[in-house]
């Protein structure tokens, strides 16, 4: 699952989704977008991470960290940004 970049699994109508990504552009973090709803590999992967559940957004950090659903203060936290 890790790459060397930050992946993000979302989808286009998911609200957490578009917040998640704009905290992510407003703090300059690179990233790569995978929408679950248009790539079914991504979506099969989420579903096995999550049990059969199509949770997002999931975001897999290079270590190989996941963040699920998180707040934007889960995400200062975890890329070490202050919020």
């Amino acid at each position: 699952m890790a790459e060397n970049q930050l992946i993000v699994y979302a989808t286009g109508w998911c609200g957490d989704c578009s917040r998640a990504r704009r905290f992510l552009d407003d703090h300059h973090v690179a990233y790569r977008w995978i929408d679950i709803d248009r790539d079914r590999e991504a979506e099969a992967l989420i579903r096995r991470v999550h049990r059969g559940n199509r949770s997002v957004p999931t975001l897999i950090f290079p270590d190989g960290s996941m963040l699920v659903e998180p707040s934007n203060r889960d995400l200062a936290r975890h890329l070490g940004i202050e919020a």
